[in-house]
């Protein structure tokens, strides 16, 4: 282009050249100014090509811009397993043996029960994160069984799981008490990643959307624009959670559309733009290229396969 551009100048500096000739007819003079005309059009063509050229590409429905501002992160929720430390030590570094030079750039981050904290911590070393499933929104006082923000953090945890529906469904938890946890966690300068998501009834009757809305406004009540950076948020459509069900990357990404437009409803759009949004709900090697693919997906939260260092590892390692 730039050639192109070179010899397109030089003809317009023949163009201004002094003529040869002992006068030009009045036909030359319009002939001339007709040929500098379309020089100067075709100047601006190259130009705007060259801008065009530097716009943002498209890759699988993303641009290079959206995909450099949100790193992908993939996560493995255990769960209650495995049964014993030697179990976890062992799943933990061929789980970290699986992140090569040659795997993506992503984050990757295991949450693991409680007990298997600075065990996995010290398996899996600088490889991936190890954050803890849970914690309580207070920070001392006769909360039985409970672990605080400062525990974690003391033992150098630094992320945690809130909102997971097993959480709300099985133990009770309330938007209100999840939206403590994620505050709390906030306060610690730990991260958190918000689980949201509908039930099957739920979905059905087209409530996913609403559903969402309702979770994300109040789990995020209170929390500043400035802090999202500590803030990732799990999509998990509970009917697809350990079912083998799995919602088609269309859904998932209509959905992580709608929940990003959320996100701007409460803060604004740049805030919307920077938030990763995971998918979760039996996320399988077979299936995590194809949702990887999807502009508003950037990464997944796993469930049993990541019990199997083997399936995590070929999803550690997807290929969108």
């Amino acid at each position: 282009m730039k050639l192109a551009v070179a010899a397109l100048l030089a003809g317009s500096a023949a163009a201004f050249a002094p003529s040869t000739l002992g006068g030009r007819s009045a036909t030359q003079l319009d002939a001339h100014q007709l040929s500098i005309t379309n020089m100067k059009l075709a100047v601006a063509a190259l130009l705007a090509g060259s801008a065009a050229a530097f716009a943002p590409s498209t890759l699988g429905g993303r641009s290079a811009t959206q995909l450099d501002a949100r790193k992908p992160f993939i996560t493995g929720n255990w769960k209650l397993n495995p049964q014993t430390r030697d179990e976890a030590v062992q799943l933990a570094a061929d789980i970290a043996a699986s992140i090569t030079d040659a795997s993506p750039d992503a984050d990757v981050a295991l949450f693991v029960p409680y007990v298997f904290l600075e065990a996995a911590m010290g398996a899996a070393g600088d490889k991936l994160m190890v954050g803890a499933e849970g914690v309580c929104p207070e920070i001392n006082g006769a909360f039985t069984g409970a672990v605080s923000t400062s525990m974690l953090d003391s033992v150098g945890v630094k992320w945690a799981l809130a909102g997971h529906s097993e959480r709300r469904v099985i133990f009770g938890e309330t938007d209100e008490y999840i939206n403590g946890q994620c505050k709390k966690l906030i306060d610690q300068g730990m991260a958190v990643i918000l689980c949201i998501g509908e039930s099957e009834a739920e979905y059905e009757q087209n409530l996913a959307g609403a559903v969402c809305a309702v979770q994300l406004k109040k789990g995020l009540a209170g929390i500043a624009k400035e802090d999202l950076d500590k803030v990732v948020i799990a999509y998990e459509p509970v009917w697809a959670i350990g079912t083998g069900k799995v919602a088609t990357p269309e859904t998932a990404q209509s959905v992580h559309a709608t929940c990003r437009s959320i996100v701007a409803e409460i803060y604004d759009q740049e805030a919307a733009d920077g938030m990763r949004i995971l998918y979760g709900g039996s996320v399988t090697p077979e299936s995590v290229d194809e949702l990887m693919a999807q502009a508003d997906i950037d990464g997944c939260l796993v469930g049993g396969a990541s019990l199997d260092s083997t399936k995590f590892g070929r999803i550690i390692n997807f290929q969108a």
